[in-house]
């Protein structure tokens, strides 16, 4: 695990305390991923004269970033990518170019509105990727972090998680309110 990875990650558990925020990642993240590669399933190419989409060789790039990353996580992401690819090829060769840009278009909307909503409503918080768009690429990281910690396989992540938590504790207002009037800490 590189360090960025783990101060990417401190920063990312930061914003996504909230459990019903989580779900909605977990849900959200795979039909972004999907609507992202649908319409790339139309783009045909031939690799050593295997046909093929664009879309698995646009894949790789962002495979390669998360396994170089930490490499348990990036492959655990890999395995996972593999039936999403299938399935959004066999959606693009089952139903015409016109539902292929509806269905990838509504997955992308339904995907986005699940992560504003765990934000505005649950978390209460800015989605992280809109100060630092490298949040977008934890996401599937830290969903796989929670999945492996909460298998006992991965100590180190829980400690990097453990100690994001003492920075910004659950419930703790970041500006402390004092008989209802906001305290100065300057002062």
């Amino acid at each position: 695990m590189t360090d960025y990875f783990q101060r990417q990650l401190a920063c990312y558990a930061d914003a996504h305390r909230d459990q019903v925020n989580s779900v909605m990642h977990i849900i959200g993240n795979p039909l972004l991923f999907v609507a992202v590669v649908l319409p790339l399933c139309l783009l045909p190419l031939s690799v050593f004269g295997v046909q093929i989409s664009v879309a698995p060789l646009l894949v790789i790039p962002a495979l390669m970033l998360w396994t170089a990353w930490d490499v348990a996580i990036g492959l655990a992401i890999v395995v996972t990518s593999i039936p999403l690819l299938f399935a959004a090829a066999a959606i693009a060769g089952c139903v015409s170019v016109l539902w292929v840009w509806i269905i990838a278009v509504g997955l992308f909307i339904v995907g986005w509105a699940l992560q504003i909503i765990g934000h505005q409503v649950f978390e209460h918080k800015r989605p992280t990727l809109l100060d630092n768009p490298v949040q977008m690429l934890i996401s599937p990281m830290y969903i796989f972090a929670k999945l492996f910690i909460a298998l006992g396989f991965r100590p180190d992540l829980a400690a990097v998680l453990q100690k994001s938590s003492k920075q910004t504790p659950l419930g703790t207002p970041l500006y402390p309110v004092e008989g209802g009037a906001d305290v100065d800490q300057t002062a």
